[in-house]
């Protein structure tokens, strides 16, 4: 069975490692890009990790992928299921193709078209429920109990977690020397995974995470040392807006993961400045990296910084500039 979505056990390096072999034949190695420009900027030397050219354009293929082949053959008979208002249900969706598997994705309404046009580009059955966590996780909960299919949640699932940490593996190969790393945080599945990689490398690698001030639970939690249960959003970045989760919180607190909080104003220029400088389609959840470098350039000053882009699906008909 699987575990409750909010108790997912951490990966350790090991089922990392795992995670690498079994997606290799799937996943994209993404290229690390470098600017003048934004190093002068920020005063640090900046390490770009571009997972938008991921396959589905987010890392998030990484995870799905992990998950979908780690299935028994019996367990995969049956599909999978999600919920996900973008970038994981079009992974998942991705990830079932190439083993030949349904995937049913659960969209709140008012999700990004853009990204809900991906989900069904690449196959999936759409089931559309209110824009509530629970709705999500209620709809989820009944596809799953109709059709057998095994949850793949986005973020507070071993698996998943296993396969995002895969990008900080890649990193630290492709660029040497690294002392800090730094993503965005969500629900924490990208982050939670990058900080076992990065601290099995390096016990003394410095994590970052950036977080919209909107949504900025993570950062409440790790200054009243327990997780937050409950905030509505307020944030552009629709990327962004789940709680993080039980386990993921876990992990960026043992890890001791500073996280800093931008607003989207600020995560907006940094957008702009990605697209310009260093001719990378982002998405504007993903510029929050690049807009905490910029907030605090003192944290970073001399530094070697792993900054990984996390997506590339933009609707580019509604730009938020």
């Amino acid at each position: 069975m699987k575990m409750p979505e909010n108790n997912a056990a951490l990966p350790d390096i090991g089922q990392i490692h795992d995670a690498a072999a079994r997606i290799a034949p799937h996943a994209r190695i993404t290229p690390v890009l470098r600017s003048a420009v934004l190093d002068a900027l920020t005063g640090a030397e900046l390490h770009f990790k571009c997972e938008n050219l991921q396959r589905g354009g987010a890392f998030k293929f990484r995870g799905a992928c992990n998950a979908v082949w780690a299935l028994s053959e019996a367990q995969a008979a049956h599909g999978v299921v999600t919920h996900s208002s973008g970038n994981h249900g079009n992974a998942l969706a991705l990830a079932a193709a190439t083993r030949g598997i349904s995937a049913h994705v659960v969209i709140p309404e008012g999700a990004v078209q853009a990204k809900v046009a991906a989900i069904q580009r690449a196959g999936a059955i759409l089931h559309r429920c209110a824009p509530t966590q629970a709705a999500r996780e209620q709809a989820a909960t009944e596809v799953q109990q109709r059709s057998g299919a095994v949850l793949v949640h986005p973020y507070a699932d071993t698996q998943v977690m296993a396969g995002q940490g895969t990008v900080a593996l890649e990193l630290l190969r492709q660029a040497e020397g690294l002392d800090s790393l730094i993503t965005p945080i969500g629900g924490g599945g990208l982050a939670s995974g990058t900080a076992i990689v990065a601290h099995a490398h390096d016990p003394a690698l410095q994590l970052f995470g950036a977080e919209p001030q909107g949504a900025d639970d993570a950062a409440q939690s790790l200054a009243q040392d327990a997780r937050l249960d409950s905030m509505t959003p307020d944030t552009l970045c629709d990327g962004l807006r789940a709680l993080i989760g039980a386990s993921n919180f876990e992990a960026l607190r043992q890890h001791r993961v500073t996280v800093i909080t931008v607003s989207d104003r600020e995560t907006i220029a940094a957008m702009q400045l990605l697209w310009s400088e260093l001719k990378m389609v982002v998405e504007v959840s993903s510029a929050t990296v690049l807009a905490a470098l910029l907030k605090k350039p003192a944290q970073f000053a001399g530094r070697r910084v792993g900054v990984v882009l996390t997506g590339g699906n933009v609707d580019l008909q509604a730009l938020p500039w």
